[in-house]
């Protein structure tokens, strides 16, 4: 299995280089070459599968380059009862609300209690392992922008690992009080984080262009080291992801919601579009898939975009409360635009081109004609999310978060419009006590407190939800990052946190 880039396919690297690196050099993403194929033989041989051993079936057909002993180490090292308080790391919580049906896939029992863990448990392994086949004795810089929860997951899935350093940059202003604990609280002798003067957008930004910057590569390779990600843009982040659609659609059919080979729809809340473009990946594979529900927050430019065929992130920018969501440039529909254009790498670049130079570009009638035969474009506002979460309370005494709420209303309001009463999997991304403010109020706590880990026992003292544990221990834990930087200067913060002059 080799990879192309998306803005010059005649690059062509193993899946060890693609995770060591992180992304291509000319600015695009790594993709693979061709999907591998999942008849539903496979799937129903799955059926009987352990999610562990899903994983190792999926994966090993894009890792080419890994030895069986090297993905079950990856795969049974990652994904433990331990850490996820289950076996199966991503079980499906199903209910029936406002008279139709739902099956929430519940992504968030890992160790920082968002999605993010599925996949960052075992990036670190795929990384060691890719930096010993293709890193060159290299140590790796693993540099991250986040929207709130990709940085604390990856912080623990890199804590302490060997040969790795890992830099992470957050909005000041732009996550929850929750989700900053989580970070600046941060354990390991290779960490480092920073908030900076700006949004999700600015961050990932100038992280995009420190990682393709010559200068500032040749400075760390003098030094021994190269850079990586662990944000969805490396190719070993998304891979884990297509494990848990396709683990999903198996328990969906031993629970009887389907009969094998019926189609299903699946809704994933996002904003980078990396969740929902793995969703896509099964599919290519030959997962049943009716059609992808893209759920947006207020910062709706994926609606838009899937309803126009137009990206224009020229627009006003909100802070709301589903802070992981707060994104106007989605990253990963790039990749989704080089497979629709039939792997046009020059049509791909100058899209990307155009929304760099200009914020705005308009894709072909071929390309607009296929997204929207797979993609419904919805998005849900504040007085929405809250009442989702208050009407999924009080209808099921079920606890979601709010961006599991913006899933499930647009969700609600898909079956309304188009009558598809399709089976469907809602992805679920974090659990309700990482936005314990927002969730207080929107089951109409009036007297909520002033301190984070007071809002978290009240919340508990109202619903008698669980606290997880990993939440819970970080009461009292003193913050060990402080540093606020303005966005032209994260270069030098990154320099400065390797101990390079």
């Amino acid at each position: 299995m080799q990879y192309n880039s998306t803005q010059d396919k005649s690059k062509k690297v193993s899946s060890a280089q693609a995770i060591a690196q992180g992304i291509s050099h000319d600015g695009g993403l790594f993709v693979p070459e061709t999907f591998p194929r999942l008849d539903l033989t496979t799937i129903e041989n799955m059926l009987s599968m352990s999610y562990q051993e899903r994983a190792k079936l999926i994966i090993s057909q894009y890792l080419t380059d890994f030895t069986d002993e090297e993905i079950d180490d990856c795969v049974y090292s990652a994904y433990t009862k331990v850490k996820f308080g289950h076996k199966n790391p991503a079980p499906i919580a199903s209910m029936t609300y406002n008279g139709h049906s739902l099956n929430l896939l519940e992504l968030w029992h890992g160790p920082t209690c968002a999605f993010k863990d599925m996949a960052l448990q075992i990036l670190p392994h795929f990384l060691t392992k890719s930096l010993k086949k293709a890193g060159g004795g290299l140590d790796a810089v693993i540099l991250v922008a986040t929207s709130g929860d990709t940085g604390k997951a990856a912080l623990e899935g890199f804590k302490d690992v060997d040969h790795t350093k890992i830099i992470v940059f957050y909005p000041e202003s732009g996550v929850s009080a929750m989700q900053k604990h989580q970070m600046n609280t941060q354990e390991g002798e290779n960490v480092y984080v920073c908030a900076i003067k700006g949004n999700f957008d600015d961050a990932q930004t100038a992280v995009k262009k420190i990682f393709t910057d010559d200068e500032t590569s040749k400075i760390l390779k003098k030094n021994g080291m190269m850079f990586s990600s662990a944000n969805s843009i490396n190719w070993g982040r998304l891979l884990p992801q297509i494990v848990y659609y396709v683990s999903a659609y198996c328990d969906m059919v031993n629970l009887g919601k389907v009969e094998l080979g019926d189609k299903i729809n699946i809704t994933v809340p996002t904003g980078n579009f990396g969740n929902i473009l793995a969703a896509y990946y099964a599919y290519a594979m030959g997962l049943p898939v009716n059609k992808f529900i893209c759920a947006s927050n207020s910062n709706n430019v994926l609606t838009d975009f899937i309803n126009t065929g137009v990206y224009n992130k020229n627009r006003e920018f909100y802070t709301t409360v589903s802070p992981s969501m707060d994104i106007l440039v989605s990253s990963n529909l790039e990749r989704l635009l080089y497979h629709l254009s039939g792997e046009n790498d020059e049509e791909t670049k100058s899209y990307m081109d155009m929304l760099k130079a200009d914020g705005i570009y308009e894709v072909s009638h071929e390309i607009k004609e296929k997204i929207t035969s797979l993609f419904y474009g919805g998005f849900c506002d504040e007085e929405n999310t809250k009442k989702t979460i208050h009407n999924l309370f009080e209808q099921r005494r079920y606890l979601c978060d709010t961006h599991t709420a913006v899933a499930v209303a647009v969700y609600d309001d898909y079956v309304r419009i188009t009558g598809d009463d399709t089976p469907a999997v809602i992805a679920s991304t974090a659990s309700p006590y990482k936005f314990s403010k927002a969730v207080l109020e929107s089951i109409g706590c009036e007297d909520a407190p002033a301190s984070e880990f007071d809002m978290v026992e009240k919340l508990h003292e109202l619903t008698g939800i669980e606290v997880p544990a990993p939440l819970a221990d970080l009461r009292g834990k003193e913050p060990r990052f402080s540093e606020v930087a303005d966005k032209e200067n994260m270069q030098g913060v990154v320099l400065r946190a390797l101990d390079i002059e």
